[in-house]
């Protein structure tokens, strides 16, 4: 299987964003990819105005296009997350899609973990816009193999993607928006190749790059295989990183250094 992250460096400009996402999409399927996954809030990204103007249903012109281009060019595409707006709900949402190659609504995945920090300076309140997602969703690819989903500033809650490997996930997808100042720490990286690690899977972490209003975006989209190894990366700019997910690699590296199996749950309390 090939797979692809996009890198994109959205803004409040719901029709440029579209235009990028669909250009960027069809280069790597074109490129060969198998799996396309965008980044986080490709739809619209920016403050709390933004957002609430931006934000679609399910059934509006971010989903329909990632179906409609998912079932063109017979591909699993994870149309990253968009600004959902639901019924009878107060707050927005951060929505992971997964679209299947005959362009079916495969899986929705809510972004559990708000990003309600203070970085370089600057404080991201996620909480104030968006409530969180409480389900955690493996989601199956063309091929069988497991997909799990996940968002940003998720990465950081290794529990999440502990569930998410031993629920069956082969390759995580990781669309984000991730600071340039934690990624320039070395966090972005760090963080990708030990999710990767821990659970022997593909990580597929399509990110922004670039600024959107007073925030910026630290780009460096990568795929990471199940030891820790970067195969592809987008530096600067839009882009895709693309690269070939070996999973015969994959079963070699789980049946020699079986962590996942050599597990003890019982002796795992997490104090409350």
């Amino acid at each position: 299987m090939r797979a692809a992250a996009v890198q994109l460096n959205s803004t409040e400009d719901r029709a440029a964003n579209l235009e990028r996402a669909d250009r960027l999409t069809r280069e790597a399927a074109s490129d060969g990819a198998d799996l396309v996954v965008l980044p986080e809030k490709w739809n619209v990204l920016g403050e709390h105005d933004t957002l609430e103007a931006g934000a679609e249903p399910l059934d509006g012109p971010a989903a329909r296009w990632a179906g409609d281009a998912a079932r063109e060019l017979g591909i699993d595409l994870v149309a990253g997350s968009i600004v959902e707006r639901r019924e009878d709900h107060d707050k927005l949402s951060n929505t992971s899609l997964h679209f299947a190659p005959d362009g079916e609504q495969q899986a929705v995945y809510r972004k559990i973990h708000m990003f309600d920090v203070t970085v370089g300076g600057q404080d991201y309140r996620e909480s104030d816009s968006e409530e969180p997602g409480d389900e955690v969703v493996v989601s199956e690819l063309a091929d069988g193999s497991g997909l799990g989903l996940s968002v940003c500033y998720d990465v950081r809650f290794p529990e999440l993607y502990r569930v998410l490997a031993v629920g069956g996930a082969r390759v995580i997808a990781v669309p984000s928006a991730f600071t340039r100042a934690t990624g320039e720490a070395g966090h972005w990286e760090v963080l990708l190749r030990a999710r990767a690690i821990e659970n022997q899977a593909f990580v597929v972490a399509a990110n922004q790059v670039g600024l959107a209003g007073d925030k910026e975006s630290y780009g460096r989209s990568m795929i990471v295989d199940p030891w820790g190894d970067v195969l592809a990366q987008v530096d600067r700019g839009e882009g895709f990183a693309a690269a070939e997910l070996d999973f015969a690699r994959q079963d070699e590296i789980r049946e020699q250094l079986p962590s996942l199996a050599n597990r003890v749950p019982s002796a795992y309390q997490v104090p409350a």
